[in-house]
């Protein structure tokens, strides 16, 4: 038996264990339990819709599916990707169709009886930009998208600050300034702004964490990713082709102390089911240690596996270390 399938073998087999184990610390059930169930996880497993990206891509299924199968494989809450909506991204109105996107989400959260978490927004304009009309266009962009997050009831936005800007006391300069902009507006709704460390200047830690004590703002804050540090040079899947990358677990560890959410990035598996490029012991170590008992969101990036095989050992590599 090759590699893949055995790893795609080994994560199906152990669905009903790790499920069983789920609900149990969710204390739905007390039946079942073993002494690995007994032991309450810190954190709560959500999934982030970006670990099905590619089956929505290619039109296997539609991203209005994502509730379904978070209820399906176990998951508590949902973390949004907005590009993954054409219908509502490439919609002559947009303003209606998000209406539609937030009544149609929350029909299925409550059918699925999951959590709508938060939203990731990608495409909707640079931040960080040097023009300052790009600017302040980026800003009313991610407007309607904090009204939708409230009114699906999550709790924060994602955006992005990976910036073009060459020097970067530009960058932190128009960072703060967009960010305390949207923080300002954001706060009406009772929803926070976090930003991920997702390439360029964002992925150096100590200029992140940087910019969101600078703006001091008790929604401002941050999303740990434990795979996206590369700096420059080519970035994503495993940081292939990366020139300087950050150290992770530093970058995890200052990131923490204004996280709102964390995310558990994965790409492949050894046959023993860890991950094979990050150390989630020592992560799950990190996340503890600061005192984060939130939302973990699962994110799984990798080739190998299909994305709900890679997904589903990715929730279980959670449990493990848990």
């Amino acid at each position: 038996m090759n590699r893949k399938k055995f790893l795609s073998n080994l994560t199906f087999a152990g669905i009903g264990i790790s499920s069983i184990g789920i609900t149990a610390c969710g204390n739905q059930s007390k039946k079942n339990t073993t002494s690995s169930s007994s032991k309450v996880p810190f954190f709560k497993i959500s999934l982030a819709q970006w670990s099905i990206n590619k089956m929505i891509k290619n039109g296997d299924i539609s991203p209005y599916d994502f509730a379904r199968l978070g209820k399906k494989w176990g998951f508590e809450g949902l973390e949004f990707v907005n590009t993954l909506y054409d219908d509502v991204m490439k919609a002559s109105n947009k303003s209606l169709a998000l209406k539609k996107f937030i009544v149609q989400n929350n029909q299925l959260a409550n059918q699925y009886d999951i959590k709508n978490l938060l939203i990731m927004i990608d495409e909707e304009g640079d931040l960080s930009s040097e023009d300052k009309n790009t600017r302040l266009l980026a800003i009313e962009n991610h407007k309607p998208w904090v009204e939708a997050a409230s009114e699906m009831g999550c709790h924060s936005i994602r955006v992005n600050l990976n910036g073009n800007v060459k020097k970067v006391e530009s960058w932190k300069t128009l960072s703060k300034e967009s960010l305390s902009t949207l923080s300002d507006y954001a706060s009406t709704y009772n929803i926070n702004i976090i930003v991920e460390n997702h390439g360029g200047y964002s992925s150096n830690a100590d200029l992140l964490i940087g910019v969101i004590n600078d703006v001091n703002k008790n929604n401002c804050g941050t999303l740990p990713d434990f795979g996206n540090f590369c700096i420059s040079g080519k970035w994503g899947a495993g940081n292939v082709g990366c020139i300087e990358e950050y150290d992770r677990y530093l970058g995890v560890k200052k990131l923490m102390s204004k996280a709102f959410a964390v995310s558990a990035k994965s790409y492949d598996f050894s046959l023993e089911g860890d991950e094979i490029t990050i150390d989630y012991d020592k992560m799950l170590s990190i996340v503890k240690e600061a005192n984060y008992s939130g939302y973990i969101g699962v994110e799984y990036e990798g080739s190998i596996l299909t994305e709900e095989a890679g997904t589903i050992a990715t929730r279980d590599l959670l449990i493990k270390y848990a």
